[in-house]
């Protein structure tokens, strides 16, 4: 992001005085910035202090954000992973937190509020599992499988550049509602298939190894699906929804932050960069003309899939990543599409960072919904 900063800050004398070719290398790297799949860890943060239970941050929005976080830190010689609680005081250049868990940081360390506070798998959440490969179509995914005695199982899809921990937040309550859960991986991510041209396909094809993990569950005994998404999770599943054989067997939807309209990310994100407004337009039609995307297809107010079950979608008024505007139109437009949707708003906290601001309220969410999703009509699990 700090590169971007530093070429959008000098995009107007480029494009003064090279307003084609200017404009489209610009366009063709930020393009390029978006279907990377590589992932570089960013510490933007600093610790100050570590002492009677608490951490000192440099303030920023960031390490002020309400409610419980990881705090990723690293030296030149270690890292490890915090769990810090809200605020405690807050000074205009300190944030202190409580130290409720994990390693302590060292002070004078890089950091970064992390939204995941849990490492590495679902045994950091007291729960057996199992690990597995979905047989997908450019190779074996590898997931995580959350067993548990109903036959309801939920597949979960994070978001890009993230992996499965996105997941490890909410699995005890599921696993309390008797739920085996399938945490995936896509092509791209740690220990997956690449794809063939090396690059994100934002949902445009990636839905085709969630494909593959649906059908992994029913052959594991799955009667019913419920898909669970953060991000481009929510643009992967809907593409699942659209284009998939397999989409019937889906009984609900839980969409966290989900990307439901690609353009108008595009646009909130080139303007977090400082690039101009006519760049976003440039950027997307390169990216769809270098992966085949019709970006159209994944404007879910406009274009809704053709499987549209009963769906959550929680998003949070300070998520700078992808638009909340775009799941408030969604769910505005969600009754004249026939789409049974319940639309949650939650203030202040980050991209996909709503049960962190209020664990347990989210819980409740989660648990209520699926409640009236699953069991009004069913009789249960």
């Amino acid at each position: 992001m700090a590169l971007l900063r530093r070429v959008g800050a000098g995009l107007g004398v480029g494009l003064g005085v090279g307003v084609g070719a200017g404009a489209a290398g610009i366009a063709w790297f930020y393009s390029s910035v978006l279907l990377d799949t590589s992932i570089r860890p960013v510490y933007p943060e600093r610790v100050l202090d570590v002492a009677d239970g608490s951490v000192t941050l440099a303030a920023t929005a960031l390490t002020a954000q309400p409610g419980t976080w990881g705090l990723r830190w690293a030296t030149d010689r270690a890292s490890g992973l915090a769990v810090v609680g809200p605020v405690a005081r807050r000074r205009p250049d300190q944030v202190v937190r409580p130290l409720l868990g994990g390693q302590a940081p060292v002070p004078g360390a890089a950091a970064v509020l992390d939204a995941g506070p849990f490492d590495p798998d679902p045994g950091a959440r007291d729960l057996p599992f199992e690990n597995v490969d979905v047989p997908g179509p450019l190779g074996p995914c590898p997931a995580w499988l959350v067993p548990a005695d109903g036959d309801t199982w939920v597949v979960m899809v994070h978001g890009r550049g993230s992996s499965r921990r996105e997941a490890l937040r909410i699995l005890p309550t599921l696993h309390e509602r008797r739920h085996p859960q399938l945490v995936v991986t896509y092509r791209n991510d740690e220990g997956a298939p690449a794809s063939p041209d090396g690059h994100y396909h934002l949902g445009d094809t990636e839905w085709e190894d969630v494909e593959a993990a649906v059908r992994f569950a029913v052959a594991r005994g799955a009667r019913r699906i419920v898909l669970f998404g953060w991000s481009m999770g929510g643009a992967i599943t809907g593409a699942f929804l659209d284009r998939s054989a397999e989409a019937g067997r889906v009984a609900a939807v839980v969409w966290d932050a989900p990307l439901v309209d690609w353009r108008a990310t595009l646009r909130l994100q080139a303007r977090n960069r400082r690039l101009p407004t006519v760049l976003s337009p440039l950027a997307t039609a390169v990216t769809s003309r270098r992966i085949g995307i019709d970006f159209d297809r994944f404007d879910l107010r406009r274009h809704p899939p053709a499987v549209r079950p009963p769906t959550l979608v929680v998003h949070s008024t300070g998520d700078t990543a992808v638009p909340v505007t775009a799941s408030r139109a969604l769910a505005a437009a969600a009754p004249s599409l026939g789409w049974p949707m319940r639309y949650v708003e939650v203030p202040e906290a980050e991209h996909t960072a709503s049960w962190n601001a209020d664990p347990a309220a989210y819980e409740r969410m989660i648990t209520s919904f699926l409640a009236d999703a699953l069991e009004a009509g069913r009789g249960g699990r």
